[in-house]
């Protein structure tokens, strides 16, 4: 369970950053360019978290699902995967941020695995904000992946066997686009998030957006099944 204060901010924030392509399409251009621009607002609100004092960053990149698109979308979006941990680790690692990959490692190239293993390396140290980056992920995966090697116990014992056990339960999941359901992400650690539902496309989720996405939040009272 989180250890965040009821009714303050939250310190452990998830996204699910939809909408990329329905931005894309709008306004004419190819699926590619929405990504790009979904990526662009990634980090940019992730400069944002880390400036309210979250703590801990989830975004949804990549779903165990996402396989089944078009091979050209999936090709596009594996390069620029690539191209945007080269890229921008240096400048994370500079401004204090640490990185995580949570997912199955299977159906991913051998040289992007390595570019994955050496951003974590290189921003293992920062201690500022945690951006955890779902690639290749899937709720229901990682369940059966922990199931598989458990050998019964606790919670507690479950959840070490799972991606990333120092991960703390989101305080609060958002998902832009009007779309309502949570897609199969973090199924395990979501059990007692709030949920944030926001009409905007993830390419126009800004800035004052995100706060009055947390300011909803701090008004919400969290009782944990508790009175």
């Amino acid at each position: 369970m989180s250890d965040s204060d009821s009714g303050g901010g939250p310190k452990y924030v998830a996204i699910i950053t939809d909408g990329n392509g329905r931005w894309a399409q709008a306004r004419d251009l190819p699926v590619a360019e929405g990504h790009k621009a979904g990526a662009d607002v990634v980090k940019d609100r992730l400069r944002d978290a880390a400036e309210f004092g979250i703590r801990e960053l989830t975004v949804y990149s990549f779903s165990t699902e996402n396989w089944s698109r078009s091979a050209e979308e999936v090709t596009a979006l594996m390069r620029m995967f690539s191209q945007r941990i080269l890229s921008e680790t240096p400048q994370l690692k500079a401004e204090g941020v640490r990185m995580r990959f949570i997912g199955r490692r299977d159906r991913i190239a051998s040289a992007l695995l390595e570019q994955m293993d050496w951003a974590e390396a290189e921003t293992a140290h920062n201690d500022r904000i945690t951006l955890f980056v779902a690639f290749n992920y899937g709720g229901r995966a990682e369940i059966v992946d922990a199931a598989a090697r458990f050998d019964g116990g606790s919670e507690e014992d479950f959840r070490r066997l799972l991606y990333a056990p120092d991960m703390h339960d989101p305080d609060l999941v958002i998902r832009t686009s009007g779309e309502q359901r949570t897609s199969n992400f973090l199924l395990w650690q979501s059990a007692y998030s709030e949920l944030m539902f926001r009409d905007e496309l993830w390419p126009d989720y800004s800035r004052e957006a995100f706060r009055a996405t947390l300011d909803d939040f701090a008004a919400r009272a969290r009782r944990f099944g508790g009175r």
